[in-house]
């Protein structure tokens, strides 16, 4: 496993020591979606993106859930979600600026010659890939988007 694995169980055991049950919660649940992809991918080695990918998705569907809660005025389970959200997001790499991103961007635009919206999709792809983990593939496409108009 890659090295946000191993990070995630030394915290995990530090949490047990220090009876944090909430935060523990959050934790095991990143290590069991680390350890279901691992399953799922034949029992290969997980990479460091791909181990992002899954903190991702996880900190996504914790803010969803958040938000869901509160629309039925349930407060104390939308608290719950926005705090495992703030503990998984600390395993995420720090996000970039809106400036950051549009140079980044500029930058694959004009590596790969792209004019049009036809270029959208190879922009978006190298993008990715690029700043996994550090802004959300939305952000990226909307931005794309945007300079290729």
């Amino acid at each position: 496993m890659g090295k946000l694995f191993e990070q995630i169980n030394e915290d995990i055991k530090k949490t047990m020591l220090a009876k944090e049950r909430e935060k523990l919660e959050a934790l095991r649940a990143v290590k069991s979606a680390f350890l279901l992809a691992k399953a799922d991918n034949n029992q290969q080695d997980l990479t460091d993106d791909k181990e992002i990918s899954i903190i991702q998705k996880l900190h996504k569907q914790r803010i969803d859930s958040a938000e869901i809660y509160k629309t039925h005025h349930r407060q104390e389970l939308a608290d719950k979600e926005l705090f495992e959200a703030s503990v998984i997001q600390q395993y995420l790499p720090e996000a970039i600026s809106s400036e950051e991103l549009e140079t980044v961007i500029k930058n694959i635009i004009a590596e790969v010659g792209a004019k049009s919206a036809s270029d959208l999709g190879k922009v978006i792809g190298i993008a990715s890939k690029k700043l996994v983990g550090r802004v959300n593939n939305k952000d990226i496409a909307d931005k794309a988007k945007q300079l290729l108009h």
